[in-house]
């Protein structure tokens, strides 16, 4: 297709406006928050024998993350909300730094299934919604009311919402699977989005057709691919659990020191692939190691235990910690890296149970430019 000088894409039958073409792009995760969201565990499955730890867990998160920000949090009822506030009350939570809303939900994994919120560096200008669908990693059956939650608040919030639609069909996508740097570069997998047999996200298309949704519905103009995600990760390759912008020019990268680990060959490769990689001025990025825990388990499987896995708020860093005597070093390294802010460990052994941590159940709102 071809591009008018409006930004707006013309076909046979359809006419789109990309948040692209109109000034918006996906926010680097330090850019300031107006609020972040979660949706308040209720899902016992997810973590079966350890599901009465995780609300506290999760308490403890909101705990951190509220001084710097609104954390907006998604109840299924008015019970579910009672117990939310009894829990948050507990750990010595001030209410009023909470808002929340009542919108069902098939699980607690906000990275993915939330909205995907948008920019536009105009003055006073609302943040949009880029609305993919989500399909539970194309894995699990129960995904329905998950689904529905990004355009649900967006009407609550009277924001506009943009549906990423390519060739006449909706286009997956997790918001796990990415990471920017905020000006014009994103980091991603081949494993999660361009496998055609295992999980696949949107089959049939290929790999120009993926950059090219990337690009018209992300605002961005430059895509460093990498190989493969780390092992015990459901969701066949995220990106989150394996490297990360820590600024425009940084990226934290998870490193197996274990020639024998079944992460050692898969890092390696990753490291090297990213030595030829440019950033969207044409410079290399700066790669830092992050080391990997020991490896932990649940029933026989690996679970996706990794630091990379923390989530940037306006006040805090929040790292993924593991009993490992890695924790400290992998703190002390972020510690380096956010010098602004505090970075503080939150102990996710029992989260991790649930095949994620942090930066998978919490999703960002950019601020409004003032």
């Amino acid at each position: 297709m071809r591009s008018n000088r409006s930004g707006v894409r013309r076909g046979n039958t359809e006419r789109v406006e990309t948040p692209a073409a109109l000034g918006f792009r996906l926010a680097a995760e330090w850019e300031p928050h107006e609020a972040t969201w979660i949706a308040w565990p209720h899902n016992r499955t997810d973590w079966p024998g350890k599901f009465a730890t995780i609300p506290w867990v999760y308490g403890e998160i909101v705990r951190r993350i509220a001084p710097g920000e609104i954390v907006r949090i998604l109840v299924d009822s008015k019970d579910h909300q009672t117990r939310a506030e009894r829990v948050l009350r507990r750990v010595g939570m001030d209410l009023a730094r909470v808002e929340f809303f009542r919108i069902p939900t098939d699980r607690g994994w906000t990275r993915d299934f939330g909205p995907i919120f948008l920019k536009r560096d105009m003055r006073d200008a609302k943040p949009a919604i880029g609305r993919f669908r989500f399909n539970a990693w194309a894995r699990y059956p129960d995904w329905q009311r998950d689904n529905r939650v990004a355009p649900l608040l967006a009407r609550r919030l009277g924001l506009r919402v943009f549906r990423a639609i390519h060739r006449g069909r909706e286009i997956v996508l997790e918001g796990g699977a990415i990471d920017v740097n905020g000006k014009g570069t994103l980091l991603t997998t081949e494993e999660c989005l361009l496998d055609p047999q295992v999980q696949p996200r949107n089959p049939g298309l290929s790999k120009t057709d993926v950059e090219s949704v990337l690009r018209s519905y992300l605002g961005v103009t430059n895509i460093l691919w990498l190989n493969r995600g780390i092992a015990g990760d459901d969701t066949h390759g995220h990106v989150d659990d394996l490297a990360r912008f820590v600024n425009p020019r940084t990226i934290v990268l998870c490193r197996e020191d274990n020639p024998n680990d079944e992460n050692y060959i898969p890092l390696r490769e990753n490291h090297e692939r990213l030595q030829d990689l440019r950033l969207e001025d044409g410079s290399k990025p700066h790669v830092i190691p992050l080391p990997m825990p020991e490896p932990l388990y649940f029933d026989g499987r690996r679970l996706p235990a990794s630091y990379a896995n923390f989530y940037i708020a306006n006040a805090a860093v929040l790292v993924p910690t593991f009993n490992d005597p890695k924790d400290r070093i992998a703190l002390g390294l972020l510690n380096e890296l956010f010098p602004e802010r505090r970075v503080v460990g939150i102990h996710a052994v029992d989260l991790v149970w649930g095949f994620g941590t942090i930066h998978c159940m919490t999703q960002s709102q950019p601020a409004v430019a003032r």
